[in-house]
């Protein structure tokens, strides 16, 4: 038994409450899937009671369960407190919805998947008469196959790869062994896996989990994240700031306008990652259809390669070698790294603002910020986002530099970097959530942020001298720099230095009214509009985000 699975499968903690799945996903067809895989327990597994920690009886365990014993309870025990991965232990409960597509286990479901729909392909292919058209019971049969796939088939299959050695080829061994009590499936066994290279199979597994855990888990939730931003975007935008730029008071801002910034620069890169194409190849051995043409020279292959790959829900690529090119998958990573870049520049800004006291966080009855200064309320939830963001980075990075690059027509690297796309995609889910629980807890503190432009009348400096510039007053700015830089600069000494201007008397009224609260530019209206720019980003896709 593999020991992360046994972790996932038997920590009663873990798998008993599904509160943090998002409605999307337990609204999706996959709910039902994720809940036989996570209640579903291997008959070699002891459990009594709901314990936090899963024990395997040492009479029983099998050399496969891999016997560890601790050196304080002397049992083998593998946990949310033992598991090497985070993501499998103190987080599960936070990205467990993405455990039926980038888990192992969602690997082998899409690959039996995959060679049933290629067998049903091959049906209905006048040219192969030695596999005819299925009855409507056949068809239903191996459609059952696929839908009632469990945990305990996916472990059945692991079972017989301890013989083949062969991931893949245990699957059509599996899928044989099911068949055989189908007459009708029984007499076409061998055309499982026909004409097919193990990446045929592969690279449309991996595709589809990638395109289901995008569409069913990370947009709804870069979608709410969006939302969120947008919301404190339209619900401030009146509110004045004092900018920074290089850390120093500069011309002042509104609150709103800020955050309309990362919403726009978010659903920016939520386009680009909904327009990346996922794709698949079907071609056999080399990309050629070798095989194919010898066993039936008739066949348009290629277009029929090219309708089951888009019966699948994705695109075609009919120039590969063994193995579909990735770089899509490339496109995709780095799309979702540069999302994440935003987002941690987002994190890093709401970080700032908290030190500043721009924002309040509100507090959780019995939470601790420091276990030594009883008045801390970190910013943990920020500081969280941003830690896993950068893990997931780290790990997109390098699956994006290094699938592409394959020796010849194929090198086997690419194998075990695959195996490891759930963990960028796990970290980014944690840390999207990590902000929306940060940004759920934002209070304004509109007098923190009155209080600093109060004391930031220098910042008037930049219209005035514009002003001048306008009505012809010799050397404007070295003027105001005289009267600003490094001195003490008060609403009186502004005052005066624009009485004592050469300029029409409405522009000096103008002038006169001027405080750094208004002094904000169209900063309220983008704010106020940023969902018009938002939807026409995305049309449809997050119409409503911001509503």
């Amino acid at each position: 038994m593999d020991a992360r699975a046994c972790s996932r499968i038997c920590n009663c903690n873990q798998v008993s409450s599904f509160s943090s799945v998002g409605d999307n996903f337990k609204g999706s067809k996959y709910y039902t899937r994720f809940l036989n895989v996570s209640f579903r327990f291997p008959a070699a597994v002891s459990r009594s009671g709901c314990t936090s920690r899963a024990v395997l009886n040492q009479k029983t365990a099998t050399t496969e369960q891999v016997k560890v014993f601790g050196a304080h309870s002397g049992e083998f025990e593998l946990s949310s407190l033992t598991a090497l991965s985070p993501l499998d232990g103190r987080y599960w409960g936070k990205v467990k919805e993405l455990s039926p597509f980038m888990s192992e286990y969602g690997l082998i479901y899409h690959r039996v998947l995959v060679e049933i729909k290629w067998l049903r392909q091959l049906s209905q292919i006048p040219e192969i008469i030695e596999v005819p058209s299925f009855s409507e019971e056949a068809k239903s049969y191996l459609q059952g196959l696929i839908d009632d796939f469990s945990i305990n088939d996916a472990w059945e299959i692991k079972n017989i790869e301890k013989v083949t050695n062969h991931d893949v080829k245990a699957v059509e061994y599996f899928l044989k062994q099911k068949c055989q009590s189908n007459p009708e499936v029984a007499k076409v066994l061998e055309f499982f896996h026909f004409a097919c290279t193990s990446e045929d199979i592969n690279n449309l597994a991996h595709a589809l989990m990638l395109m289901e855990a995008m569409d069913t888990v990370m947009f709804p939730v870069m979608d709410k994240l969006i939302k969120a931003v947008c919301n404190i975007a339209k619900d401030n935008a009146h509110i004045p700031m004092l900018s920074r730029t290089h850390g120093q008071p500069a011309s002042p801002t509104t609150l709103g306008k800020e955050m309309a910034i990362f919403a726009v620069r978010l659903s920016r890169e939520r386009k680009e990652l909904s327009q990346v194409e996922i794709l698949g190849k079907f071609a056999g051995a080399v990309g050629n259809y070798n095989a194919h043409f010898v066993a039936y020279p008739d066949v348009d292959w290629p277009h029929v390669a090219e309708d089951f790959v888009k019966s699948l829900g994705l695109s075609f690529n009919p120039f590969v070698a063994q193995i579909e090119t990735h770089d899509y998958m490339a496109r995709l990573f780095h799309s979702l790294i540069q999302f994440n870049n935003i987002l941690i520049d987002f994190d890093r800004d709401i970080w700032g603002y908290i030190s500043l006291g721009y924002f309040k966080q509100i507090t959780k009855a019995g939470e601790i910020g420091s276990s030594t200064m009883p008045h801390k309320v970190n910013p943990i939830d920020f500081e969280n986002s941003e830690g896993n963001l950068g893990v997931a980075n780290g790990g997109f990075s390098h699956l994006s530099m290094k699938l592409p690059i394959s020796r010849w027509q194929r090198d086997l690297t690419d194998s075990t970097v695959l195996r490891n796309m759930g963990v960028g995609i796990g970290h980014s889910l944690l840390a999207y959530k990590s902000t929306l629980q940060g940004i759920a807890k934002l209070q304004v503190n509109e007098v923190r942020l009155s209080e600093d432009l109060n004391q930031c009348w220098e910042v008037l400096a930049e219209p005035i001298q514009t002003v001048m510039r306008r009505y012809g007053v010799p050397e404007p700015y070295e003027k105001l720099k005289e009267l600003t830089r490094g001195k003490a600069v008060t609403r009186e000494s502004i005052r005066d230095f624009i009485e004592g201007l050469d300029i029409p008397k409405e522009a000096k009224s103008n002038l006169l009214k001027l405080t750094p609260h208004t002094y904000v530019g169209a900063a309220v209206e983008l704010a106020r509009t940023v969902e018009n720019t938002v939807n026409t980003l995305n049309g449809m896709k997050i119409l409503e985000t911001c509503g």
